[in-house]
């Protein structure tokens, strides 16, 4: 009610209305523990995401908006790993036109100066539709969405694939497809982005050399079919929001199975483990982008299963780099090896924050 003291604790996704004295005097030293612990990260932002045996690696930032860059860069990012381009079209109630997504482009891309920029394509549908007649359907997460769309609309694809072009013209970008499911979506994609830059081409239009051209790896077909996929692609992003989704059949935004939906399941990591491995066959960059990159619990197994490269959420980027900095090459590889032995993702969630906690106890406590 109005007036009503109340407590948000946002690590433990709790609310506590009308705390005790008790309880207000714990969690205003909690807070100035967290506080502490956040200005403590502060120094390391111009430090490299280095392992203590000599291993760098990428660590990226993922945004909505170019006005995020300054702060992702504050925050110690060294470029863009995910730019979602759809938050352009959900703010107006109209598609931007080719202009205003140059525009934004451009913006970013100034804003960094030279670092990468990496620009997801529209992943509209599902939880992200506009107000349109054709969005109507009984199940959308698993209907006509992202990539899917953009090949049926194909006006509304060339216009964005278009503009990205334009804009690396300003500096380096790299484009990848969303929700690729199979062989033929990337091809298809590939040919509409070749076809675009022949026109601008054939009308003496600028853009960038050597676009780096990748996917985002978050269906268990694609992951599964990994070896294939890197041999047409120049990276791979493995989104595990979705492959997480996919895998375990679990929609993540319904509370009633909301329990089910974890990153550590097994499953999901021996997708992991297979991508890197066909990418690193395949020299290729394997990065991660979904929200595990940013959870604490999951960076030292992460690396451990072979990644090289992540990208979180601007205000995760410091305690991630933290960790990073705080352990070896072999300590992750050994949690990898011991946490793809359990059966399940309750063993492999407490083995793996158990070790982080042993290098970083601030992350838990």
């Amino acid at each position: 009610r109005t007036g009503e003291l109340v407590i948000v604790d946002g690590k433990q996704g709790q609310v506590i209305i009308d705390p005790d004295a008790a309880q207000q005097f714990r969690y205003r030293q909690e807070r100035q523990r967290q506080e502490a612990f956040t200005t403590s990260l502060r120094e390391l932002a111009s430090e490299p995401a280095v392992t203590t045996d000599g291993t760098d690696i990428a660590l990226y930032a993922n945004i909505e908006f170019p006005n995020e860059i300054p702060t992702a860069l504050e925050k110690g990012a060294q470029g863009i790993g995910l730019y979602r381009t759809e938050f352009l079209f959900l703010a107006t109630d109209e598609p931007p036109t080719e202009e205003q997504q140059v525009e934004a482009y451009r913006k970013a891309i100034n804003a960094l100066g030279g670092k990468v920029l990496t620009i997801r394509t529209l992943d509209l549908g599902a939880d992200k539709m506009m107000h349109a007649p054709d969005w109507e359907e009984q199940n959308p997460f698993l209907g006509c969405r992202s990539i899917r769309y953009c090949l049926q609309h194909l006006d509304l694809f060339k216009t964005q694939v278009r503009a990205i072009l334009r804009a690396s013209a300003d500096g380096p970008v790299r484009i990848m497809f969303p929700l690729i499911s199979n062989i033929l979506e990337l091809r298809q994609a590939k040919m509409i982005f070749n076809d675009v830059r022949e026109d601008l081409t054939d009308a003496g239009i600028a853009y960038g050399n050597d676009i780096p051209m990748g996917i985002m790896v978050e269906v268990p077909s694609v992951a599964i079919q990994a070896s294939i996929f890197a041999k047409e692609v120049d990276f791979f992003s493995i989104g595990t929001n979705d492959l997480i989704q996919y895998t375990v059949a679990v929609d993540r935004g319904n509370e009633r199975v909301a329990n089910l939906y974890s990153g550590a399941h097994p499953a999901v990591l021996a997708l992991i483990k297979n991508v890197v491995q066909a990418g690193t066959k395949a020299k290729i960059e394997v990065g991660l982008c979904g929200e595990m990159a940013g959870e604490p619990e999951f960076v030292m197994l992460l690396l451990g299963l072979g990644l090289r490269s992540l990208s979180a959420t601007p205000p995760a980027i410091p305690e991630v780099k933290k960790i990073i900095r705080s352990v070896s090459l072999q300590q992750c590889q050994r949690l990898a090896r011991k946490a793809l032995s359990f059966d399940t993702d309750r063993e492999v969630t407490n083995f793996a924050r158990e070790e982080v906690r042993k290098v970083l106890p601030e992350a838990f406590d």
